[in-house]
């Protein structure tokens, strides 16, 4: 870096004395004989200028840009620079005698502040040459298209051209702006709109389309997106318009297509004072702390300043990584890490006895369905008792407000695991019933990219080379982001009186095969061509569509219009709580048949098999 600004240094030197002795050789009609007698006054000039260069040119901090990326700041830089010279040479010329004559300076300033420009755009200029014909060269590399002629596409454009290391070339731009048609951005054409990017990856020969416009709404993305996941094209997407805020637009940043850009709706938007005023200064337990949902918990929960932040979990990989993370986003926040299982009613008894949190978020549970249905009896070990040992604690300790984290498989179920959640919301009813803890459950659908859902499967099975395995064409589910649904979570609790469930809005539903082959094609292949799409059959206990709400609960509104309530159903808390001893002493002795007993408590449960 030092020599190259030595370099640079030198060859403004250069340019002081051969722009100047330009300038006088052209006023002696281009005699080199006449230019001889000015020859030690030129000198000397020539001499004292460029020092006066060199200090104005450091003042201005013209040495320390990477002209490689030369743009319309280091222009502006060397307007100043270029500027201020113009000035101290008008002072020269006005307060003291000249050896030379007057022209001479005018036309060597003139020709040396050309070379300046020249000298420090030659590096861009240069190296975009040489990358093009690199690229020209290459067929192998990829022809790109951005989408988004505004300041992230150019951004991208710039740094494509002057990395040494892309086999990759920006031959178009696509952009809804009727302004920009048939204009360039950085010598590459602007070609047209959205409508014509199928048509555009014909003519251009397109292998590689970049969405890169922060600021779309999310329909917008989705129907982009869509006709991208039709060209047949790799499709990349700059994520989110903080990057552009915050300077950090780059190629590294760029990131596959996601289906939470194919959801085409608006983020799921919360009241955050509203949910850090139920948090701060409290003591919070979070069970299951170091899952999927449990962990975003954690994480939105310690930004709210709670006093203490307890994390329970059965898992300690999960344990040890949230721990981590958080004492490095959070220093100041009081947390504890334990280990431990719900299922275990001592150490329950223990941790709730030692920090009597006055808030508890009970996300740990066994939720995979396939794998619940083959372990019946753990699914309602864990997932029941491991509730009702939680929530006779919490009542017994003086929790203030204990939250179940539910799902819209404990609507009219046909698995062990929505059973098993149903019961779980069946126990948080009755202990609100009976004791003086706030119990609610909150029920929502999937949520993309946690652990154990179809869409990490997918992404595995394209990189792979397929099958993408799907179990029904026709298969439907509600979506979410994991922020977005804990958000919710929060905010739900904070609306809590005690007995509710909590239903939240997932939005519309998406067809689990629509999701699978725009995946593929957005990965740059065809589906059933490239990567076959195989139909494997519903699993056991299976849904096509999943409910979010059962129809004897009702629906009431909230401030929140994302998020309902479901009323509490009428049951016998007395023969609730036989059915429930007798339900632990069957999974204490593994029965066979603990469907058939669930079934009898769960009137709205159908033990479904494999389609």
């Amino acid at each position: 870096m030092q020599r190259r600004k030595l370099l640079i240094a030198a060859a403004d030197v250069l340019s002081v004395f051969g722009s100047f002795y330009a300038g006088l050789w052209l006023v002696v009609d281009l005699h080199i004989s006449a230019t001889l007698p000015y020859g030690w006054d030129l000198l000397r000039f020539s001499l004292a200028w460029s020092f006066l260069t060199l200090g104005v040119f450091s003042l201005c901090k013209l040495y320390h840009s990477v002209w490689t990326f030369a743009g319309v700041d280091e222009l502006f830089q060397i307007l100043v620079a270029e500027g201020i010279l113009a000035a101290v040479g008008f002072c020269y010329l006005l307060f003291f005698d000249q050896p030379l004559p007057t022209s001479v300076y005018v036309m060597g300033g003139v020709f040396n502040s050309i070379c300046t420009v020249s000298i420090r755009f030659s590096y861009r200029m240069l190296r975009s040459l040489r990358n093009y014909l690199r690229h020209f060269d290459r067929r192998t590399g990829d022809r790109v298209m951005i989408i988004g002629a505004g300041e992230a596409g150019r951004t991208l454009l710039t740094e494509f051209e002057a990395s040494d290391y892309m086999n990759s070339r920006v031959v178009c731009f696509i952009d809804d702006n009727p302004n920009k048609l048939d204009k360039r951005l950085g010598g590459v054409p602007i070609v047209g709109g959205r409508k014509e990017i199928p048509q555009a990856v014909v003519r251009h020969q397109i292998t590689r389309i970049i969405f890169a416009i922060p600021s779309a709404t999310p329909a917008a993305r989705k129907e982009i997106l869509n006709i991208c996941a039709g060209t047949g094209c790799k499709v990349q997407v700059l994520p989110g318009i903080y990057q552009l805020v915050s300077g950090e637009v780059s190629v590294s940043k760029l990131r596959k297509v996601d289906p939470q850009d194919l959801l085409g709706r608006d983020p799921v938007r919360v009241d955050m004072e509203e949910i850090f005023r139920s948090i701060s200064g409290k003591v919070v337990l979070v069970t299951g702390g170091g899952g999927s949902i449990g962990s975003e918990l954690c994480r939105q929960i310690a930004g709210a300043e709670p006093k203490k932040l307890v994390i329970f979990d059965i898992y300690e990989n999960n344990a040890y990584d949230i721990q981590m993370e958080l004492r490095r986003t959070h220093p100041k926040l009081d947390l504890v890490v334990l280990i431990g299982s719900v299922r275990n009613e001592n150490r329950v008894e223990a941790v709730l006895r030692e920090y009597k949190p006055e808030l508890v978020f009970h996300a740990a549970a066994h939720k995979h369905v396939p794998l619940m249905e083959d372990s019946p009896n753990e699914a309602i070990k864990n997932n029941v008792f491991g509730t009702y040992n939680m929530a006779r604690a919490a009542a017994k300790h003086g929790v203030r407000r204990f939250v179940l984290i539910s799902t819209d498989k404990a609507v009219n179920p046909t698995n062990i695991m929505g059973a098993s959640k149903r019961l779980c919301e069946m126990v948080v009813q009755m202990m609100d019933r009976q004791t003086d803890t706030e119990f609610v459950a909150v029920r929502f659908g999937n949520v993309l990219g946690s652990n154990g859902s179809v869409i990490p499967l997918f992404k595995k099975q394209i990189e792979a080379g397929g099958p993408v395995t799907v179990t029904h064409p026709d298969i439907i589910r509600y979506f979410m982001t994991i922020p977005e649904a804990v958000s919710l979570v929060l905010q739900a609790g904070c609306y809590a009186r005690g007995g509710e469930i909590f239903v939240l809005d997932m939005g519309e539903p998406v067809r689990i095969d629509d999701m699978a082959r725009n995946l593929i094609r957005l990965s740059g292949y065809e589906p059933d061509v490239d990567i076959r799409v195989e139909y494997t059959g519903l699993r056991p206990g299976e849904k096509l569509y999943e409910e979010l709400l059962m129809m004897e609960e009702g629906l009431r509104e909230t401030a929140n219009q994302r998020i309902h309530i479901g009323c509490p159903i009428e049951m016998d808390d007395g023969e609730f709580l036989r059915q429930l001893r007798e339900l632990e002493a069957a999974c204490q002795r593994e029965d066979p048949h603990i469907k058939e007993l669930v079934a009898r408590i769960v009137s709205t449960y159908r033990i479904k098999t494999a389609v």
